[in-house]
Formats: C-alpha cells, sequence, structure tokens
C-alpha cells in the first residue's frame, strides 16, 4: 500500500512509503523515478541482506531491523528481523517494506515534523540510526537472559537441564550479531557530499558501540554453552567416579563370596569351626586394605 509521507509540494522532495506492495504497483513507481530494475527485484525479497549500492545516480539500501513481535524460539534471520528497502537520492526517498514500521513514521513526526531536518539526507540517516537502535533492547534482554542462566548453571546443586534455553540464546546472539556485521557496509558507505558528516559520525558511534555489545554476548554466550556442557561432563564423571569406587570395593568381596559359595563336598574350610569368622575377618581386612589405597591415591 503507498502512502506519501512528504509531498514535494510542501518540502521539494517526496518520500514515499510502500508496505507489502504488489508487483504492479511497485513496477509503476520504479517506472516513475526510474529505479533500477535489478534493485526493484531485490527490494521485493524478504530474505534479503544487508547491502549497499550506487546505481543511476540511485541510492540503493537494505537495512534489517529487529521485529519486536519475534516469538521467543525465534532463531533465524528472517524470524528475528524485518528488511527494509530504502531507494534515495536528493529529489525522493522510497521506502519499501512488507510489515508494518512505526519507526518510519516516528522518525517523520519526531524530525521531520518538528522541523530538525529537512533534506532526504537527514532523514535516511536517522531511519538507519533507528534501525540500529531497534537492537539495543534485545542487547540488554540477551545479557539479563545470560546473568539468568549463569546463576542456574554456577549455583544450582544439579545440573538443570538448560539444552533448549542455551541454544536458543546462542543462535539469536549469533544472528543479531551476524546482521549488524553485514550492516557495516551500508554505515561506512554514506560518504556522499550532502550528507552530514557529523550524523554519520554519530550513527558510526551507534553501530560501534552495538556491535561491541553483541561481540561480547555472543562470545559469553559461546564460553556459557561450553560451561555448561563441560559442568554436564564432569558431574557425570563424579557420578561414575563413585559407583566405580563401590564396584571396586565389592568386587574382592564377591569373588570371596563366590569361591565359599560353591558348596564342594571336600572344601576343608567347610568344616572348619572358625571358618566362618575367619572369611568374614578377610572381607574386612579386604575392605580396609581397599580404603586406605584409595585415600592414598586420593580418590577418596
Amino acid at each position: 500500500m503507498e502512502q506519501i509521507l512528504i509531498s514535494a509540494a510542501i518540502s521539494g522532495w517526496d518520500w514515499i512509503d510502500l508496505e507489502n506492495p504488489s508487483p504492479d504497483e511497485l513496477q509503476l513507481i520504479a517506472e516513475k523515478f526510474r529505479l533500477h530494475p535489478a534493485s526493484v527485484k531485490d527490494s521485493l525479497q524478504p530474505e534479503h541482506l544487508p547491502k549497499f549500492e550506487f546505481i543511476d545516480n540511485n541510492l540503493f539500501i537494505i537495512t534489517r531491523l529487529h521485529d519486536p513481535q519475534a516469538h521467543l524460539e525465534a532463531d533465524t534471520i528472517q524470524e528475528l528481523t524485518n528488511k527494509l528497502a530504502i531507494f534515495y537520492t536528493d529529489k525522493f526517498l522510497i521506502t519499501i517494506h512488507k510489515f508494518p514500521v512505526p519507526l518510519l513514521q516516528g522518525v517523520k513526526k519526531r524530525f521531520f515534523d518538528m522541523g530538525f531536518v529537512k533534506s532526504p539526507a537527514e532523514i535516511l540517516i536517522k531511519i538507519l540510526k533507528g534501525c540500529i537502535q531497534t537492537f539495543d533492547a534485545p542487547a540488554l534482554k540477551l545479557a539479563d537472559e545470560l546473568d539468568y542462566y549463569e546463576t542456574k548453571i554456577f549455583l544450582a546443586k544439579k545440573t538443570p537441564s538448560l539444552n533448549k534455553g542455551l541454544y536458543h540464546l546462542k543462535r539469536k546472539a549469533t544472528v543479531s550479531k551476524r546482521v549488524i556485521q553485514l550492516s557495516e557496509t551500508v554505515v561506512h558507505s554514506l560518504v556522499l557530499p550532502e550528507f552530514n558528516q557529523p550524523e554519520v559520525q554519530d550513527l558510526k558511534d551507534a553501530f560501534l558501540l552495538l556491535e561491541n555489545q553483541y561481540e561480547e554476548i555472543s562470545d559469553s554466550a559461546n564460553n556459557l554453552v561450553n560451561t555448561y556442557i563441560s559442568l554436564a561432563s564432569q558431574r557425570t564423571n563424579d557420578v561414575m567416579r563413585v559407583l566405580t569406587i563401590f564396584s571396586v570395593f565389592f568386587m574382592p568381596l564377591t569373588f570371596i563370596a563366590g569361591i565359599y559359595g560353591m558348596n564342594f563336598e571336600f572344601m576343608p574350610e567347610l568344616k572348619t569351626k572358625l571358618g566362618y569368622p575367619a572369611v568374614m575377618i578377610l572381607m574386612l581386612l579386604v575392605t580396609i586394605s581397599i580404603y586406605f589405597w584409595f585415600r592414598r591415591k586420593g580418590w577418596l
């Protein structure tokens, strides 16, 4: 659906917003503003990754913003983020997206309607910065989840089953980090003369801060997963060690009991008056010997 956010009659340039446009509707806009067919085709692909192109004096940008409606187990680029395609010249700004993007209306009301910005270049910088800032809240949420899982892993007496939660945490951090890294080309390519360089530098600073945040979160998530696996293995090994120690105690006792349980007729110990207490004492001595041997080895 086409919506004219800013008219040339008012500002001298157009801002046309297209939400989930049909191919015919997009074709009319492409012909009117002479957009390159390859870029128009890319703007229709919802799974397209961030990119920056300058074709026929038209700047074409694809960026992605975090989807606030993403479900809790979303862990792919398409599930966690929405695509926003932008065509820019000093005469028009065209934004194309499949899903609603309240950010665009917010930029118009906060900056253009209030008179803080007047050119499409300034609007473009605000849109790109807004897209980057959509990842701020998810970064804080991921950091809180990391703290929660660290507490569960290190302070719980038993290793809880956290495989699924840690997997989704790691995937979200990795996917968001990848999207931000791919957006670096867009942020560092804004070198046209009409772009206000202090504003561009502010955008780069915001991008760098966010990139460092997700780098740290991603590394922490990977380390936490490895730690969880190590602790789970260690506690499994502890259980196996205890079971092994018990089995070592009972193996010689079982052997002795098996010997005297064969009930052969001519076993001399069967007729001995002190045979039973002697065997019990032997078992006790074997058990004590094994115990002190384990203590000397440091296994108990």
